[in-house]
């Protein structure tokens, strides 16, 4: 059976504007371009099968393939039904990748391919908000023994994972990607604070100078979101829970609150703090008319909508992704990308250099998983060290970026106590 009889997408004919979309990301994503001739050549999953869940996307697309080119047969489901793109799909499944995804399924068949995916009954999963985890361990937990483990992406995967730790049921190693150095710094910080801009200001097509952005949550994706924000001329509003992040985005210089004081005063809210309610009922019912309501956490929890929709007399799809509640008093508030992930749901999530280094890490992270499994524990894993130096030595030789090295006689000092 080749990989269309087994693949579930839209229309296998979009598959050419795919492919321009994966040849243009890969064109610019030099590191992963790298690690791909290192694994064409080294061949580190020969004989295995990889199972991926992610933002099926241009540039999660040319993963795919670069863990293809290192032995692997690989299948692949979307975790986000807006974020899926028909035609990346299809140029993928052109080249021998299984993929089960579509943009915008019904729930229940966007579930049915997760599970397909598994059901592949993979040696790796590279996963995104623990989604695979949570099936293994809750749905479907005749399918983990085979696994040797796997990679995840987000800051919500690593707390679900966890956890699970924490009550002793994780039952495989999971290396936490999104912990690592060269994916918090500047995945989660340039990435999510210009994706989330690029997918508002297409959405919207209004301006962000000059209004007042609420940021829901100051860590790394909070600090880069109230960075552009404040880049692009917002006065910026920053609710934390954690006082040590308040301090800090205080000496960032934004202003600090709790979100029902900002609430009366914020023009767009961003919620990016992995929890869920964070914008509810009380929240809504001192809006202005006109605020924008947008998230970008993994789940479409952190605005609450079963609270907007009680609230609502009325609603109406105004814009593509844009949503007006309309409340009994006549305010209007805007839901973008359903809740969902802005800068994925509306927009083609964070850029090529950036998402380089962090697929680089998961590709990496894989192999080291496969290497090392047997010793590794049923635990969520660090990124080693040395992988991430090696990405990030990787990006500034790519960049043209020189840097000095330590001269023995340094390195003698460094290691000595006295």
């Amino acid at each position: 059976m080749n990989t269309l009889d087994r693949s579930i997408i839209r229309d296998i004919a979009l598959a050419p504007q795919g492919h321009l979309k994966i040849d243009w990301a890969s064109a610019h994503m030099p590191v992963l371009n790298k690690i791909r001739q290192e694994f064409e050549r080294d061949k580190p999953f020969q004989g295995l099968k990889v199972t991926i869940c992610l933002h099926l996307e241009a540039k999660t697309a040319y993963l795919a393939k670069v863990i293809q080119a290192g032995g692997a047969e690989v299948t692949i489901a979307g975790s986000n039904p807006l974020s899926t793109q028909d035609d990346v799909c299809a140029a993928l499944v052109e080249d021998g990748i299984t993929v089960y995804a579509k943009h915008n399924p019904e729930a229940e068949e966007y579930k049915r391919m997760l599970v397909l995916a598994l059901e592949t009954k993979p040696d790796l999963i590279i996963d995104d908000g623990a989604d695979l985890v949570t099936i293994l361990h809750g749905e479907r937990p005749d399918l983990l023994p085979q696994i040797r483990g796997g990679a995840e992406e987000t800051t919500t995967g690593i707390i679900r994972l966890k956890a699970l730790q924490k009550q002793g049921k994780l039952q495989l190693p999971m290396v936490a990607v999104n912990d690592g150095l060269c994916k918090h710094l500047f995945d989660n910080r340039y990435g999510t604070g210009q994706s989330v801009f690029d997918g508002i200001s297409r959405t919207t097509n209004l301006v962000i100078a000059g209004k007042t952005v609420v940021v829901a949550g100051y860590g790394w994706c909070g600090k880069g979101v109230a960075m552009r924000a404040k880049g692009l001329g917002a006065s910026v509003v920053v609710t934390e829970v954690d006082p040590i992040k308040a301090i800090e985005a205080h000496m960032d210089g934004f202003a600090v609150m709790p979100m029902l004081d900002a609430a009366r005063i914020g023009d767009i809210f961003i919620t990016v703090t992995g929890n869920r309610s964070i914008i509810r009922k009380e929240h809504y019912e001192v809006m202005k008319d006109g605020a924008i309501l947008a998230n970008a956490g993994h789940f479409d929890v952190e605005v609450n909508k079963p609270d907007l929709n009680e609230l609502a007399v009325s609603k109406r799809q105004v814009r593509t992704n844009i949503e007006e509640f309309r409340l009994a008093d006549g305010r209007r508030l805007y839901l973008l990308a359903e809740g969902r992930l802005v800068n994925l749901g509306a927009s083609d999530g964070h850029p090529a250099e950036i998402m380089d280094m962090t697929f680089s890490l998961q590709a990496l992270g894989l192999k080291y998983v496969n290497d090392h499994y047997e010793r590794l524990g049923k635990q969520v894993v660090e990124v080693p060290y040395e992988i991430d130096e090696q990405v990030a030595r990787y990006k500034l030789e790519s960049l043209g970026i020189r840097i000095d090295a330590l001269t023995p006689e340094q390195v003698a000092y460094l290691d000595s106590w006295n």
